[in-house]
């Protein structure tokens, strides 16, 4: 293994906190109680009870797999790359949902929030390749 640059462990640590709020959120979403889906307003409530489930399938996989290709980069391990791989797609596959939706695509902070989740899950993938072939990880 190569010579470990000072920034990638604080780098990494923070990537797997950031996906480790995203798995919390989701968390929060899927265990959502009747009751308080019945005090959102109406938009919300018909937009939260009309996702598909491979929506919410795709939500899964790219907080979970992003987690876990995160502390894949923590331990240092090959395997972070396929995760992280995995994450991606369910990122891209979860936004194609929420972008087929003309008043999410009328929403400026759920799409500047979207964007930045997909350029961070781009670059921590290229981490993970950058790792992969400086000898980082194993």
């Amino acid at each position: 293994m190569s010579a470990l640059p000072k920034w990638y462990k604080p780098l990494v640590v923070v990537a797997l906190l950031w996906n480790l709020v995203g798995a919390s959120a989701y968390l929060m979403d899927v265990t959502t109680s009747p009751d308080t889906v019945a005090k959102m307003t109406e938009s919300q409530r018909v937009m939260y009870e009309s996702r598909p489930v491979w929506f919410v399938v795709a939500y899964a996989c790219a907080v979970w797999f992003g987690a876990g290709g995160s502390l894949g980069l923590v331990l240092r391990k090959r395997w972070a790359t396929p995760l992280l791989v995995v994450s991606l797609f369910g990122l891209v596959a979860q936004d194609a949902a929420l972008f087929s939706r003309p008043e999410v695509r009328a929403d400026a902070t759920v799409v500047g929030l979207q964007g930045a989740v997909l350029v961070i899950a781009v670059l921590l993938l290229v981490l993970a390749r950058r790792s992969e072939a400086h000898g980082w990880t194993t």
